[in-house]
């Protein structure tokens, strides 16, 4: 099983609405706005200990 970054919930790789790969990492979701969310800003959900570095590289 593997966890929805954007709501906690745990999903079923098999059966994921959508995944997105982000930094190496393959991330499953339970619902395709989930995955939307996800897409738009994933660093807002992944990254520990990145969330108040205080650094932000937009390019």
């Amino acid at each position: 099983m593997a966890k929805d970054p954007v709501c906690g919930m745990e999903v079923d790789e098999k059966s994921a609405a959508g995944k997105s790969e982000y930094k190496g990492t393959t991330y499953y979701f339970c619902a395709p706005g989930c995955k939307q969310a996800f897409d738009r800003e994933p660093e807002k959900y992944v990254g520990e200990g990145s969330k108040n570095t205080g650094h932000h590289s937009h390019h």
